[in-house]
């Protein structure tokens, strides 16, 4: 299972695993904002994915991640989803730890996901402290979708 950055010949693939999660995450597929930060994600090389059977671009995904690095050394992690069908097989632990190893301590990495009220989100939150993750206390809007979120912390050598 091979972590790479996403090229332009994903975004089809990258599209359809919005597709899966839109119920979680809102509307993405057919928002122009959504295409365009993945579009921009993937040509600032700040995309990785898992293709199926380590394919070629455009390739089905088995999971993807939208990572910023540009204020560093604060990360952010923007979105990160695992296909349906390779969940639980270790896709989001390799997709982050890539991105992890991408870091340069002393850093903060943050991402905002569900809330401990989203039975669907657990998986996720359950990720993301499984890696050290720390929830934080601050108020974040609730998701596109109406859900409750949630703001995580890694901090890395200090």
């Amino acid at each position: 299972m091979k972590v790479t950055r996403a090229a332009r010949e994903d975004l089809e693939q990258w599209l359809q695993l919005a597709a899966e999660v839109e119920y979680l995450f809102g509307p993405m597929v057919d928002d122009p904002h959504f295409v365009e930060a993945v579009e921009k994600s993937i040509e600032m090389a700040r995309a990785f994915c898992i293709r199926e059977k380590d394919g070629d671009p455009g390739a089905p995904l088995l999971g993807g991640i939208l990572f910023s690095s540009s204020n560093a050394p604060i990360y952010k992690i923007h979105w990160l989803s695992v296909s349906s069908h390779a969940r639980q097989q270790g896709v989001g632990s390799a997709i982050l730890e890539h991105i992890l190893s991408l870091v340069k301590p002393p850093a903060e990495v943050f991402v905002t996901t569900f809330g401990e009220d989203i039975p669907d989100g657990q998986p996720a939150r359950r990720l993301y402290q499984k890696f050290g993750f720390v929830p934080q206390d601050e108020t974040v809007p609730n998701g596109p979708e109406g859900g409750s979120r949630q703001k995580f912390k890694l901090s890395i050598g200090s």
